[in-house]
Parts: C-alpha cells; sequence; structure tokens
C-alpha cells in the first residue's frame, strides 16, 4: 500500500527556504520514501507531540515531523527542520508551537 504526502504550509516554507538546492532534493527523497511503511519508518514522539514521529534526513542533520493518518492513506508532514536543542529554531519546538496554537490537526 503506497501513502500519499501531504506537506503542510509551514513545512513547504521551510523546505523553500533552504538554500542548498542538493540538501532540498535530498530531503524530497527522504519525504518521498514516507509513501512506504511510514509507520515502520523515523521513531515515535512522547509528551506533547504523541501521534507524530520523527524521521532523520540529510546525514542526520535534519528532522521530519509527520503524523499517519491510516484510514485515509495519508503521511502528513508538519514540521521539518534543523534538531537545535535548547535554541528557538529546533524543530521540535516548532512542532509544539504549531500544537500549541492549533495549527496542526
Amino acid at each position: 500500500m503506497s501513502y500519499r504526502i501531504v506537506i503542510q504550509p509551514t513545512a513547504l516554507r521551510v523546505l523553500r527556504k533552504v538554500s542548498d538546492r542538493r540538501i532540498q532534493e535530498k530531503i524530497r527523497d527522504r519525504i518521498e520514501a514516507l509513501k512506504k511503511e511510514p509507520e515502520k519508518q523515523g521513531k515515535p514522539l512522547l509528551g506533547e507531540l504523541t501521534g507524530y514521529r520523527s524521521v532523520r534526513a540529510v546525514g542526520q542533520r535534519y528532522r521530519i515531523i509527520y503524523h499517519v493518518e491510516r484510514q485515509k492513506v495519508i503521511v502528513s508532514v508538519v514540521a521539518l527542520g534543523i534538531r537545535k536543542e535548547g535554541a528557538r529554531e529546533d524543530v521540535y519546538a516548532l512542532a509544539r508551537k504549531l500544537l500549541q496554537y492549533r495549527l496542526l490537526n
């Protein structure tokens, strides 16, 4: 079974801001790989982000945060970015903020 990929507007904006086209392409390839068995890829997140998963991309530097909707056969990419623990720009901090402001479904 192949899942349909939906990239949320916030994640799409971050992807478009990546200036290096090769890195952008690697991120797109990693997102594309989520079409097949997305629940077996990445790791389930805990705490506020329970129900979401995270997978690494581009040599472990970037993280892609996504949600799998089995009944609709959709993988929804909700956030992506660089992991910077403790920084405001951290991808997990961004995802928590989006969830807090109810910008994620």
